[in-house]
Protein backbone atom coordinates (compact mmCIF):
# COMPACT_ATOMS: atom_id res chain seq x y z
CA UNK A 1 0.00 0.00 0.00
CA UNK A 2 1.54 3.22 -0.97
CA UNK A 3 1.20 5.55 1.91
CA UNK A 4 -0.67 9.26 2.35
CA UNK A 5 2.77 11.13 1.53
CA UNK A 6 5.00 9.33 0.11
CA UNK A 7 9.04 9.91 0.41
CA UNK A 8 10.13 11.57 -2.70
CA UNK A 9 13.89 11.59 -2.97
CA UNK A 10 15.47 13.68 -6.10
CA UNK A 11 17.44 10.94 -8.72
CA UNK A 12 18.47 14.04 -10.08
CA UNK A 13 17.65 17.67 -10.63
CA UNK A 14 17.65 18.27 -14.41
CA UNK A 15 17.70 21.58 -15.52
CA UNK A 16 17.96 22.56 -19.27
CA UNK A 17 16.66 25.55 -21.19
CA UNK A 18 13.88 27.81 -20.04
CA UNK A 19 11.99 24.63 -17.88
CA UNK A 20 13.55 22.80 -14.88
CA UNK A 21 12.61 19.10 -14.31
CA UNK A 22 13.28 16.94 -11.33
CA UNK A 23 12.69 13.54 -11.58
CA UNK A 24 11.42 12.10 -7.96
CA UNK A 25 10.90 8.49 -6.76
CA UNK A 26 9.35 7.30 -3.61
CA UNK A 27 12.30 5.25 -2.59
CA UNK A 28 11.28 1.68 -1.59
CA UNK A 29 13.83 -0.39 0.06
CA UNK A 30 11.73 -2.75 2.58
CA UNK A 31 14.09 -5.60 3.21
CA UNK A 32 12.09 -8.28 1.83
CA UNK A 33 13.68 -10.14 -0.70
CA UNK A 34 11.22 -9.63 -3.89
CA UNK A 35 10.54 -5.94 -2.94
CA UNK A 36 11.29 -3.71 -5.61
CA UNK A 37 13.93 -1.37 -5.02
CA UNK A 38 15.95 1.44 -7.79
CA UNK A 39 19.01 0.68 -8.87
CA UNK A 40 20.60 4.14 -10.02
CA UNK A 41 24.00 4.94 -11.39
CA UNK A 42 25.59 8.29 -12.77
CA UNK A 43 27.92 8.05 -15.70
CA UNK A 44 30.38 11.02 -15.99
CA UNK A 45 31.25 12.67 -19.25
CA UNK A 46 28.52 11.26 -21.24
CA UNK A 47 27.70 14.32 -23.98
CA UNK A 48 28.91 16.85 -21.70
CA UNK A 49 26.43 16.86 -19.30
CA UNK A 50 24.20 15.20 -16.41
CA UNK A 51 23.28 11.20 -16.87
CA UNK A 52 21.34 9.42 -14.90
CA UNK A 53 20.55 5.93 -15.05
CA UNK A 54 17.75 4.07 -12.77
CA UNK A 55 16.18 0.72 -13.17
CA UNK A 56 13.84 -1.29 -10.89
CA UNK A 57 14.43 -4.97 -10.06
CA UNK A 58 13.41 -7.03 -7.04
CA UNK A 59 15.86 -6.32 -4.11
CA UNK A 60 17.32 -10.06 -4.22
CA UNK A 61 18.28 -9.11 -7.67
CA UNK A 62 20.27 -5.68 -7.22
CA UNK A 63 23.42 -7.23 -9.24
CA UNK A 64 21.00 -7.60 -12.36
CA UNK A 65 19.99 -4.33 -12.28
CA UNK A 66 23.51 -2.52 -12.01
CA UNK A 67 24.75 -5.13 -15.11
CA UNK A 68 21.38 -3.44 -17.05
CA UNK A 69 22.56 -0.24 -16.52
CA UNK A 70 26.68 -0.36 -17.32
CA UNK A 71 25.04 -1.90 -20.44
CA UNK A 72 23.00 1.13 -20.87
CA UNK A 73 25.74 3.27 -20.24
CA UNK A 74 27.81 1.81 -22.99
CA UNK A 75 25.04 2.20 -25.51
CA UNK A 76 25.18 5.62 -24.66
CA UNK A 77 28.99 6.12 -25.27
CA UNK A 78 29.10 3.66 -28.27
CA UNK A 79 26.39 6.45 -29.79
CA UNK A 80 28.23 9.75 -28.64
CA UNK A 81 31.23 8.48 -30.52
CA UNK A 82 29.56 8.18 -33.58
CA UNK A 83 27.38 11.03 -33.40
CA UNK A 84 28.86 13.82 -31.31
CA UNK A 85 30.39 16.94 -33.52
CA UNK A 86 32.69 17.57 -30.37
CA UNK A 87 34.08 13.99 -31.11
CA UNK A 88 36.68 14.76 -34.06
CA UNK A 89 36.87 11.17 -35.18
CA UNK A 90 32.31 10.60 -35.00
CA UNK A 91 30.74 10.01 -37.92
CA UNK A 92 29.10 13.33 -38.17
CA UNK A 93 32.58 15.06 -37.83
CA UNK A 94 33.88 13.31 -40.52
CA UNK A 95 30.71 14.15 -42.78
CA UNK A 96 30.75 17.94 -41.61
CA UNK A 97 34.77 17.56 -42.63
CA UNK A 98 34.16 16.23 -45.91
CA UNK A 99 34.75 17.81 -49.42
CA UNK A 100 31.65 18.35 -51.80
CA UNK A 101 30.81 15.50 -53.73
CA UNK A 102 32.54 12.85 -51.73
CA UNK A 103 30.66 9.96 -50.49
CA UNK A 104 31.00 9.41 -46.86
CA UNK A 105 29.80 5.65 -45.28
CA UNK A 106 27.77 6.21 -41.97
CA UNK A 107 26.70 3.37 -39.71
CA UNK A 108 22.75 2.11 -39.29
CA UNK A 109 22.48 4.40 -36.85
CA UNK A 110 23.56 7.42 -37.73
CA UNK A 111 22.24 7.28 -41.41
CA UNK A 112 18.91 6.40 -39.62
CA UNK A 113 18.75 9.52 -37.50
CA UNK A 114 19.72 11.42 -40.16
CA UNK A 115 16.14 9.99 -41.98
CA UNK A 116 14.50 10.77 -39.13
CA UNK A 117 15.76 14.63 -39.14
CA UNK A 118 15.32 15.23 -42.35
CA UNK A 119 11.34 13.96 -41.64
CA UNK A 120 11.02 16.27 -38.73
CA UNK A 121 12.42 19.29 -41.10
CA UNK A 122 9.36 18.43 -43.17
CA UNK A 123 6.69 17.92 -40.05
CA UNK A 124 7.99 21.21 -38.52
CA UNK A 125 7.77 23.17 -41.27
CA UNK A 126 11.61 23.88 -41.27
CA UNK A 127 11.62 24.83 -37.83
CA UNK A 128 13.69 21.91 -36.96
CA UNK A 129 17.03 21.63 -39.14
CA UNK A 130 20.23 19.81 -38.44
CA UNK A 131 21.93 22.29 -41.24
CA UNK A 132 21.69 24.93 -39.26
CA UNK A 133 25.06 24.59 -37.65
CA UNK A 134 26.83 28.10 -39.13
CA UNK A 135 24.09 29.74 -37.67
CA UNK A 136 24.03 28.55 -34.42
CA UNK A 137 28.60 28.68 -34.66
CA UNK A 138 28.14 32.35 -35.59
CA UNK A 139 25.82 33.16 -32.82
CA UNK A 140 28.04 31.48 -30.02
CA UNK A 141 31.14 33.10 -31.22
CA UNK A 142 29.41 36.03 -31.58
CA UNK A 143 28.93 35.63 -27.79
CA UNK A 144 32.48 35.10 -26.92
CA UNK A 145 33.18 38.04 -29.17
CA UNK A 146 30.61 40.33 -27.55
CA UNK A 147 28.71 41.52 -30.60
CA UNK A 148 25.84 41.35 -32.77
CA UNK A 149 26.28 39.23 -36.36
CA UNK A 150 26.03 41.38 -38.88
CA UNK A 151 23.47 40.96 -41.45
CA UNK A 152 25.97 39.80 -43.99
CA UNK A 153 27.17 37.23 -41.87
CA UNK A 154 24.04 36.10 -40.86
CA UNK A 155 22.89 36.04 -44.65
CA UNK A 156 25.97 33.99 -45.31
CA UNK A 157 25.49 31.72 -42.19
CA UNK A 158 22.29 31.05 -43.89
CA UNK A 159 22.99 30.44 -47.25
CA UNK A 160 25.10 27.46 -45.96
CA UNK A 161 22.19 26.22 -43.95
CA UNK A 162 20.42 23.38 -46.26
CA UNK A 163 19.01 20.51 -46.50
CA UNK A 164 18.95 20.79 -50.35
CA UNK A 165 22.86 20.52 -50.29
CA UNK A 166 22.76 17.23 -48.02
CA UNK A 167 22.16 13.94 -49.93
CA UNK A 168 20.88 10.98 -48.10
CA UNK A 169 22.40 8.09 -49.56
CA UNK A 170 21.71 3.90 -49.09
CA UNK A 171 25.50 3.78 -47.41
CA UNK A 172 25.48 7.24 -46.05
CA UNK A 173 25.31 10.42 -47.02
CA UNK A 174 27.17 13.32 -49.82
CA UNK A 175 27.02 17.09 -49.22
CA UNK A 176 26.78 19.07 -52.59
CA UNK A 177 28.62 21.85 -51.15
CA UNK A 178 31.73 21.92 -49.09
CA UNK A 179 30.14 24.86 -46.29
CA UNK A 180 27.04 22.10 -45.29
CA UNK A 181 27.29 21.57 -41.41
CA UNK A 182 25.48 19.27 -39.54
CA UNK A 183 24.73 19.27 -35.89
CA UNK A 184 22.77 16.88 -34.36
CA UNK A 185 21.93 18.65 -31.11
CA UNK A 186 18.80 18.84 -31.02
CA UNK A 187 17.94 15.36 -31.84
CA UNK A 188 20.86 12.65 -30.71
CA UNK A 189 20.76 13.40 -27.14
CA UNK A 190 16.88 11.87 -27.44
CA UNK A 191 18.10 9.21 -30.04
CA UNK A 192 20.73 7.99 -27.32
CA UNK A 193 18.21 7.76 -24.37
CA UNK A 194 15.66 5.73 -26.81
CA UNK A 195 18.36 3.00 -27.28
CA UNK A 196 19.60 3.24 -23.88
CA UNK A 197 16.03 2.92 -22.61
CA UNK A 198 15.80 -0.10 -24.75
CA UNK A 199 18.88 -1.68 -23.39
CA UNK A 200 17.07 -1.58 -20.72
CA UNK A 201 13.76 -2.90 -21.28
CA UNK A 202 15.45 -6.16 -22.95
CA UNK A 203 17.19 -7.06 -19.55
CA UNK A 204 13.40 -7.40 -18.03
CA UNK A 205 13.50 -4.72 -16.01
CA UNK A 206 10.32 -3.61 -14.03
CA UNK A 207 11.06 -0.33 -14.66
CA UNK A 208 13.92 2.13 -15.89
CA UNK A 209 14.78 5.63 -16.68
CA UNK A 210 17.11 7.08 -19.28
CA UNK A 211 18.33 11.03 -18.03
CA UNK A 212 20.83 12.70 -20.14
CA UNK A 213 21.11 17.07 -19.62
CA UNK A 214 17.32 17.16 -18.42
CA UNK A 215 16.08 15.10 -21.09
CA UNK A 216 14.71 11.77 -19.79
CA UNK A 217 12.77 8.46 -20.76
CA UNK A 218 11.21 6.34 -19.20
CA UNK A 219 9.10 2.73 -19.20
CA UNK A 220 7.55 0.11 -16.70
CA UNK A 221 6.83 1.25 -13.00
CA UNK A 222 8.52 3.44 -10.42
CA UNK A 223 9.61 1.23 -7.30
CA UNK A 224 6.60 1.74 -5.49
CA UNK A 225 4.36 0.62 -8.37
CA UNK A 226 3.14 3.81 -9.20
CA UNK A 227 3.97 6.39 -12.23
CA UNK A 228 7.16 7.70 -12.44
CA UNK A 229 7.15 11.71 -11.24
CA UNK A 230 8.84 14.60 -12.46
CA UNK A 231 8.34 17.84 -10.91
CA UNK A 232 8.03 20.79 -13.32
CA UNK A 233 9.47 24.38 -12.44
CA UNK A 234 8.92 27.71 -12.78
CA UNK A 235 11.84 28.67 -15.27
CA UNK A 236 12.11 32.33 -13.34
CA UNK A 237 12.70 30.19 -9.93
CA UNK A 238 13.50 27.10 -8.56
CA UNK A 239 10.10 26.89 -7.60
CA UNK A 240 7.76 23.27 -8.27
CA UNK A 241 4.86 24.59 -10.62
CA UNK A 242 3.32 20.86 -10.37
CA UNK A 243 4.26 17.48 -11.04
CA UNK A 244 4.10 15.60 -14.85
CA UNK A 245 3.47 11.97 -14.03
CA UNK A 246 4.54 9.43 -16.47
CA UNK A 247 4.16 5.55 -16.71
CA UNK A 248 5.91 5.23 -20.88
CA UNK A 249 7.45 8.17 -22.50
CA UNK A 250 9.83 10.84 -22.88
CA UNK A 251 9.76 14.29 -21.94
CA UNK A 252 12.50 16.67 -23.30
CA UNK A 253 12.73 20.64 -22.47
CA UNK A 254 14.59 23.55 -24.39
CA UNK A 255 14.31 27.21 -23.54
CA UNK A 256 16.91 29.77 -22.49
CA UNK A 257 16.88 29.20 -18.52
CA UNK A 258 20.16 27.39 -18.85
CA UNK A 259 22.27 27.99 -22.15
CA UNK A 260 22.25 31.18 -24.03
CA UNK A 261 24.30 33.92 -24.90
CA UNK A 262 24.84 37.66 -23.35
CA UNK A 263 25.64 40.35 -26.19
CA UNK A 264 25.39 43.73 -25.51
CA UNK A 265 23.24 42.88 -21.89
CA UNK A 266 20.84 41.37 -23.66
CA UNK A 267 20.60 37.53 -23.25
CA UNK A 268 19.98 35.09 -26.61
CA UNK A 269 18.70 31.85 -26.83
CA UNK A 270 21.12 28.95 -28.09
CA UNK A 271 18.61 27.80 -30.35
CA UNK A 272 18.47 29.75 -33.91
CA UNK A 273 15.57 29.76 -36.04
CA UNK A 274 16.58 28.48 -39.29
CA UNK A 275 14.38 30.46 -41.46
CA UNK A 276 15.72 34.15 -40.05
CA UNK A 277 18.87 33.24 -38.59
CA UNK A 278 17.82 35.16 -35.53
CA UNK A 279 17.61 33.46 -31.93
CA UNK A 280 14.45 32.08 -30.96
CA UNK A 281 14.33 34.57 -27.93
CA UNK A 282 10.75 34.07 -26.94
CA UNK A 283 10.77 31.04 -25.25
CA UNK A 284 11.36 30.90 -22.05
CA UNK A 285 10.75 26.73 -21.76
CA UNK A 286 9.29 24.38 -24.17
CA UNK A 287 8.25 20.75 -22.89
CA UNK A 288 7.14 17.89 -24.93
CA UNK A 289 5.95 14.95 -23.74
CA UNK A 290 6.18 11.70 -26.50
CA UNK A 291 6.06 8.22 -27.35
CA UNK A 292 10.07 8.52 -27.16
CA UNK A 293 12.56 10.54 -26.33
CA UNK A 294 14.04 11.39 -30.18
CA UNK A 295 10.39 12.84 -30.99
CA UNK A 296 10.08 14.79 -27.72
CA UNK A 297 14.07 16.17 -28.15
CA UNK A 298 13.66 17.78 -31.75
CA UNK A 299 9.82 18.86 -31.08
CA UNK A 300 11.27 20.52 -27.85
CA UNK A 301 13.53 22.76 -30.11
CA UNK A 302 10.81 23.08 -33.21
CA UNK A 303 8.40 24.79 -30.78
CA UNK A 304 11.14 26.80 -29.23
CA UNK A 305 11.25 28.04 -32.89
CA UNK A 306 7.66 27.83 -33.68
CA UNK A 307 5.70 29.53 -30.60
CA UNK A 308 2.25 28.14 -29.95
CA UNK A 309 1.56 28.33 -33.52
CA UNK A 310 3.70 25.38 -34.30
CA UNK A 311 1.14 23.18 -32.18
CA UNK A 312 -0.92 22.45 -34.71
CA UNK A 313 1.94 20.80 -36.75
CA UNK A 314 2.22 18.66 -33.65
CA UNK A 315 1.50 14.56 -34.64
CA UNK A 316 -2.27 13.54 -33.82
CA UNK A 317 -3.22 14.78 -30.39
CA UNK A 318 -3.01 12.54 -27.78
CA UNK A 319 0.69 11.41 -29.50
CA UNK A 320 2.68 14.14 -28.27
CA UNK A 321 2.05 16.73 -25.89
CA UNK A 322 3.12 20.32 -25.27
CA UNK A 323 3.69 22.99 -23.04
CA UNK A 324 4.72 26.36 -23.68
CA UNK A 325 5.73 29.15 -21.93
CA UNK A 326 6.71 32.52 -23.50
CA UNK A 327 7.69 35.94 -23.55
CA UNK A 328 5.44 39.08 -24.06
CA UNK A 329 7.43 42.26 -25.51
CA UNK A 330 6.69 43.43 -21.48
CA UNK A 331 9.03 40.14 -20.39
CA UNK A 332 5.88 38.84 -18.81
CA UNK A 333 5.36 35.16 -19.58
CA UNK A 334 2.55 33.37 -21.31
CA UNK A 335 1.75 29.97 -21.47
CA UNK A 336 0.01 27.16 -24.30
CA UNK A 337 -0.57 23.73 -24.10
CA UNK A 338 -1.84 20.59 -25.93
CA UNK A 339 -5.27 19.35 -23.96
CA UNK A 340 -3.45 16.37 -22.95
CA UNK A 341 -1.14 18.98 -20.80
CA UNK A 342 -4.44 19.21 -18.32
CA UNK A 343 -3.97 15.06 -17.78
CA UNK A 344 -0.52 14.56 -17.11
CA UNK A 345 0.76 17.59 -14.91
CA UNK A 346 -1.03 18.06 -11.28
CA UNK A 347 -0.39 22.17 -11.06
CA UNK A 348 1.13 22.79 -7.21
CA UNK A 349 1.40 26.47 -7.55
CA UNK A 350 -1.39 29.22 -8.08
CA UNK A 351 0.55 31.39 -10.44
CA UNK A 352 1.04 28.02 -12.53
CA UNK A 353 -2.63 27.41 -12.25
CA UNK A 354 -3.62 31.25 -13.65
CA UNK A 355 -0.90 30.74 -16.10
CA UNK A 356 -2.62 28.02 -17.51
CA UNK A 357 -5.82 28.90 -17.10
CA UNK A 358 -4.97 32.42 -19.90
CA UNK A 359 -3.32 34.99 -17.51
CA UNK A 360 0.33 36.74 -17.85
CA UNK A 361 3.00 36.24 -14.96
CA UNK A 362 4.96 38.83 -14.67
CA UNK A 363 8.41 38.59 -15.94
CA UNK A 364 10.28 38.30 -11.89
CA UNK A 365 8.83 36.36 -9.36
Amino acid sequence: MRPATPPRLPLTALVLGGLALLAAFAWWRLGAGGAPVLVERRPVGIMGTSCTLGGVVPAREEARGTAALAAAERELRRLEAALSTWIEASEISRLNAAAADVAVPLSRDSRALLDRARQLHRESAGAFDITCRPLVTLWRRAGEAGRLPTPPEIAAARAASSWEQLELTAEGARKRSASVQVDLGGIAKGYAIDRALESLRARGLAGGLVEVGGDLAVFGTAPDGGAWEIAVRDPRSEAVWGTLRLRAGAVCTSGDYARYVEIEGRRHSHIVDPRSGQPADRAASVTVVAPDATTADAWATALAVLGPEGLPLLPAPGTVEALLVFRDDDGRLHASATPGIARLVTPEDPGFVRLLAGEALPAGR
